[in-house]
């Protein structure tokens, strides 16, 4: 614990301020349902919860889980915290179920020169919930510079979905029913864009964003997609449309991802429509459009010539 560099990643298995978890952690072992404990985030997303439930299954039993943590309660580093001369940097979430703030801060003031940092957040697995900040903190530590704010321009296609008569359809179903069937919709959306190599870029509410790096695979996820959704009984549109994007962060900007939205926003349910842009683009791949004539988009200088997606 004295070379350089090292981090702390407290637990929450000291004696002395903070709690020891939720008993409720064994019961639910295996089960997916700890997620709840790990942060909201995941506990959305039931092949998520599914995969987690195996995780920890193939990871020890409920015996085992319980004697581990028996013994973990029963460590004591208090007295060796202020005998830390590596470099210290303790990273925590605000909303952290698992590890409280006032355990980790404990911590810090034990170790001498610790670095604090307290995130927003209620995740404790890092990679749920904004990890690039963790990454940034991380970098900060070792290096002493922070990394400068990613802002550059780049060539794109944009696909944005959105469910067609969302707020009806709820209405019909009610809360529960609606929320399980956007559940299975998103679960629909995230597995077509990991199979079309799409990046999603958020969601807004039943509304997916996402880049590509070609207008062909944006066109056919876009397709694949209101056919698997279709399935669920889920009507959606969608509008590709390839140009140049901006990428700030974790969010992309620029004229295309207007485009883009007013595309899906003109498009009828079941329709896939796209710019003349990625119709020209897309020249010679087996896809076929139909003219929806001229339109005027708000925003946007001189009319629009969209197509709808016939075949793919």
């Amino acid at each position: 614990m004295n070379e350089p560099g090292t981090l702390s990643l407290s637990r929450p298995h000291l004696s002395g301020p903070g709690h020891h978890g939720k008993s409720r952690g064994a019961k639910n072992l295996g089960t997916g349902r700890n997620l709840e404990l790990q942060g909201s985030v995941g506990i959305n997303d039931p092949r998520f919860a599914r995969w987690w439930g195996r995780f920890e299954r193939l990871l020890a039993s409920r015996q085992s889980m319980a004697e581990i943590g028996a013994v973990l309660r029963l460590i004591d580093v208090r007295s060796v915290l202020p005998h830390i001369q590596a470099p210290t940097l303790i990273l925590q979430r605000t909303g952290d179920q698992i590890v409280p703030s006032a355990q980790n801060r404990f911590v810090a003031d034990q170790i001498p020169g610790a670095r604090y940092v307290e995130l927003p957040g209620s995740a404790h697995i890092p990679f749920l919930e904004d990890a690039d900040a963790i990454v940034d903190e991380i970098e900060e530590s070792l290096t002493g510079a922070r990394p400068a704010p990613l802002s550059e321009r780049v060539l794109a296609t944009v696909l944005f979905t959105d469910v067609v008569g969302s707020t009806q359809k709820a209405a019909e179903l009610g809360v529960r029913r609606w929320r399980e069937l956007l559940d299975e919709h998103h679960w629909i959306v995230r597995a077509e864009l990991g199979r079309f190599r799409g990046r999603e870029i958020g969601t807004s509410g039943d509304g997916f964003l996402a880049t590509f790096d070609g207008p062909a695979r944006g066109v056919r996820c876009g397709v694949a997609i209101r056919d698997g959704v279709r399935s669920a009984g889920i009507p959606i549109r969608a509008g590709p449309h390839t140009g140049e994007i901006e990428l700030m962060d974790h969010d992309i900007g620029g004229i295309a991802v207007h485009i883009g939205s007013l595309m899906a926003s003109t498009a009828e349910a079941g329709q896939i429509l796209v710019s003349s842009t990625v119709r020209d683009l897309v020249a010679g791949s087996g896809i076929r459009f139909a003219d929806r004539g001229k339109h005027a988009l708000k925003g946007v200088p001189d009319a629009w010539r969209p197509f709808a997606v016939e075949g793919v």
